[in-house]
């Protein structure tokens, strides 16, 4: 699924006050952090998520093998930290960012 570009200002602007929920250090993508990752954006929908990997191509090639790996829209990266989007089949209103913003 691709955003528009008004959707991913929508979410930009939601994802502001967002805190990075996983972070990938120098062990890359493991399994477990790809787990969490989908578990995250089951929950929440549009998480962050931080790349504490200095080299800037390295980085870049790991944020595109998670969002390919994970089925998730990436919507923005400002620096180390990626902006990522998945619809959630069943949302709950307590815990999807997108939700909880709008009600």
């Amino acid at each position: 699924m691709s955003l528009n570009a008004a959707k991913k200002k929508h979410f930009r602007s939601i994802g502001h006050n967002l805190n990075p929920v996983v972070i990938v250090a120098d062990k890359g993508l493991t399994d477990g952090v790809v787990e969490e990752t989908l578990r995250a954006l089951n929950d929440h929908e549009l998480i962050k998520v931080k790349f504490n990997i200095g080299d800037r191509e390295v980085r870049q090639q790991l944020i595109n093998e998670l969002v390919s790996t994970t089925d998730a829209d990436l919507v923005q990266t400002i620096g180390k930290v990626a902006l990522l989007f998945k619809a959630a089949d069943k949302p709950n209103p307590m815990l999807s960012n997108l939700l909880r913003v709008q009600g």
